[in-house]
């Protein structure tokens, strides 16, 4: 999750469901939704051969977390609600809102090496 479910999560959601397949099931949320996701979180995506396409932002909500093992929260303090029994991480990234696409590569590459450390330590 992160605020505006637009970037970062949107990033980390479409790395970690290409990489993991059908092992993992994954949700993107956020708090304070915009209306799409960023353009260059789409097109630097694209260019690790992620397709976004069915991609949009999403509440945040009580159901979401309860059926999640892992909550992963993007580095921007909003509030999750908190659900025994889940493992809560948190993975602070740049913010690619209006930066250069050159940014906004450099923030999907350090969520897609927490991505791949994330499926080694699920087996999945």
């Amino acid at each position: 999750m992160c605020s505006h479910n637009a970037d970062r999560s949107q990033m980390a959601a479409a790395l970690l469901a290409h990489r993991a397949g059908d092992a993992v099931t994954v949700s993107s949320v956020g708090t304070h939704l915009t209306e799409d996701v960023e353009p260059f979180v789409a097109q630097a995506l694209t260019e690790a051969g992620v397709d976004l396409i069915d991609a949009y932002p999403e509440p945040l909500t009580e159901e979401v977390v309860e059926a999640s093992d892992v909550v992963i929260t993007m580095g921007c303090g909003d509030p999750c609600p908190v659900m025994p029994g889940r493992r809560y991480l948190d993975w602070p990234a740049p913010d690619p809102d209006g930066a250069p696409i050159s940014l906004v590569r450099d923030a999907r590459d350090a969520i897609d090496t927490r991505i791949t450390e994330l499926i080694a330590e699920l087996g999945a």
